[in-house]
């Protein structure tokens, strides 16, 4: 018999676009802290290589020129910041990376596939260590996962070909209006009830051909479209986001890198300011995920969303 319960819970810290179970989380091992040991004696080595590749070639030195020049523009520091709001809400919420991404650089005049692009290049790595994460801890239904996967890659790729086909100008408000109905989605979950069905579902595969069509068209929505559809429904929360998440990171894949090659991407300096902005992150975001309710959360990124998103369109209209 079907039980009730309210989708209420501080959902964790989490470097994705899905919420994950807090209970199902494991303190750092032993051979993580190796590993991170490890990248950052790699990254020391990188550093002091580049260093010396700077004195001895002059192609090098012009890269790091080109790289130095575009690290101080303003371009990349509002992606900065656009990536720390994002990700700090991603991280408290498990959700709405995307669509808070993509909804401030829209506002900041960045065109609409240059925007969708650079945020899914940029969350190819955080999906890909969130759903190994995911995969570690037994988190994916792999019966789900493969129902999710070719049709969200097929979605993202013909989302992508919409995006690059037709002029940035035209397709803003339409995309500023999809982003409207998911900040009023997300408004939604705070106050929604939802109950646990024991049978599968059934229609996966449409599903996630219009998460992916739509996540790379709006610069997200995988995770509010295809997670809160299924949990919904009824399904089980942990294996269900676990999975959602895991497909993610192939989603993101084939948006960025069908984009990229159909001319969505345009300056490399707004991926790069999304993903450092998101490296201070995490610790913002668990303080957050720790002491604020999650409905307030909801209700506070549901209200940005949808204001960012209607001051888009207004100025587009006007």
């Amino acid at each position: 018999m079907p039980r009730n319960f309210q989708y209420t819970a501080v959902i964790g810290v989490t470097m994705s676009g899905q919420p994950v179970d807090t209970q199902a989380q494991e303190l750092p091992s032993a051979s993580d802290s190796t590993f991170l040991l490890g990248l950052a004696i790699a990254a020391v080595i990188a550093v002091v290589v580049l260093a010396v590749l700077y004195q001895q070639s002059a192609a090098v030195h012009d890269v790091l020129v080109t790289i130095g020049q575009g690290l101080g523009t303003s371009g990349f520091w509002t992606a900065a910041g656009v990536g720390l709001l994002a990700q700090v809400v991603d991280g408290a919420l498990g959700m709405a990376y995307g669509v808070t991404s993509s909804a401030f650089l829209l506002s900041v005049g960045v065109p609409p596939a240059a925007a969708s692009a650079s945020v899914h290049l940029a969350e190819v790595c955080t999906t890909a260590f969130s759903g190994l994460s995911h995969w570690k801890l037994g988190n994916v239904n792999k019966a789900l996962f493969k129902r999710l996967l070719i049709p969200g890659i097929a979605g993202a790729v013909l989302g992508a070909f919409v995006l690059t086909s037709f002029d940035g100008k035209v397709l803003k408000p339409w995309i500023s209006g999809y982003l409207l109905l998911m900040g009023l989605y997300i408004l939604t979950k705070a106050f929604r009830p939802i109950v646990v069905a024991t049978e599968p579902p059934t229609y996966v595969a449409p599903l996630a051909l219009t998460g992916g069509f739509v996540d790379a068209v709006g610069g997200g929505g995988w995770g509010p479209v295809v997670t809160t559809s299924l949990l919904g429904s009824g399904q089980e929360p942990r294996r269900t986001i676990g999975s959602v998440n895991a497909a993610e990171f192939f989603i993101a894949l084939a948006g960025g890198v069908s984009l990229t090659v159909m001319g969505g991407l345009t300056v490399w300096t707004t991926i790069a300011g999304l993903i450092f902005g998101g490296l201070f992150a995490a610790p913002l975001a668990a303080v957050l995920a720790k002491h604020a309710p999650t409905k307030v959360l909801l209700v506070i990124v549901g209200l940005l969303i949808t204001g960012i998103s209607l001051y888009n369109i207004i100025k587009v209209l006007s």
